[in-house]
């Protein structure tokens, strides 16, 4: 029985990576990773050679048995996804059961988690917080997965790209413009920004902007609550 080590890496700031996974990525004979080049340039700033093996989206089954291969071989493998805490809105999942029915250990190295940091720093009060990831582009799904979301006792947190976050605020508003809100930019980057408030104000203050750089994670409150 062999390991396979799912490791969170930094969202942004590569200071932000954790001694352990350091040690794990250091020790590991195989990294799989969602895009290998921005992996490499990871292990490139944390000085460590291992062979990489290219696991995402599109071809995450076939991986998972070159994978699977190398575990069966006696070798310690990783995973990593592009960046943040792998399975959550990215590659992994696949990964991981085919590793367990395989008879492996699968083991979380925690770490950098655009969700769990958003909600460190929004102010919610909520008890119950859904997870939804990015929402699908197409407007009449979007409005539709909106209105169920916020029809439920709950936050919810997504994700969202700098070419739809105002289409996405804009929908928001037409549903309920009084949700207590809280949207975080290029979190843990140069220009790291946060902006709470109602969905108006959030609004306004985006559009004196003119444009909208860097990615998106949006907090949005069961009810208004300064």
């Amino acid at each position: 029985m062999s390991t396979l080590y799912i490791i969170a890496t930094p969202i942004g700031n590569l200071g932000d990576i954790s001694f352990r996974a350091v040690e794990i990525l250091k020790s590991a004979e195989l990294v799989a990773c969602e895009d290998t080049r921005r992996t490499l340039k990871l292990l490139t700033h944390l000085g460590i050679r291992v062979k990489m093996i290219s696991c995402r989206s599109q071809n995450e089954e076939s991986a998972a048995e070159k994978i699977i291969k190398a575990l069966n071989q006696g070798q310690t493998a990783a995973y990593t996804s592009d960046a943040g805490t792998p399975a959550l809105s990215d590659p992994g999942a696949e990964l991981v059961r085919a590793a367990v029915q395989a008879g492996h250990d699968v083991i979380p190295i925690p770490g950098p988690s655009a969700f769990a940091s958003l909600l460190s720093v929004s102010g919610g009060r909520d008890k119950t917080v859904i997870f939804e990831g990015f929402l699908s582009p197409k407007p009449g799904r979007r409005k539709s997965r909106l209105r169920e979301l916020m029809a439920m006792d709950a936050a919810f947190v997504l994700y969202e790209s700098p070419f739809r976050i105002l289409k996405l605020l804009d929908d928001i508003a037409e549903i309920d413009s009084e949700r207590y809100i809280c949207l975080g930019r290029e979190m843990t980057k140069i220009h790291e920004e946060y902006i709470r408030g109602s969905v108006p104000e959030i609004l306004d203050k985006l559009r004196k902007k003119n444009e909208q750089i860097g990615e998106f994670s949006v907090f949005i409150s069961s009810n208004y609550s300064k």
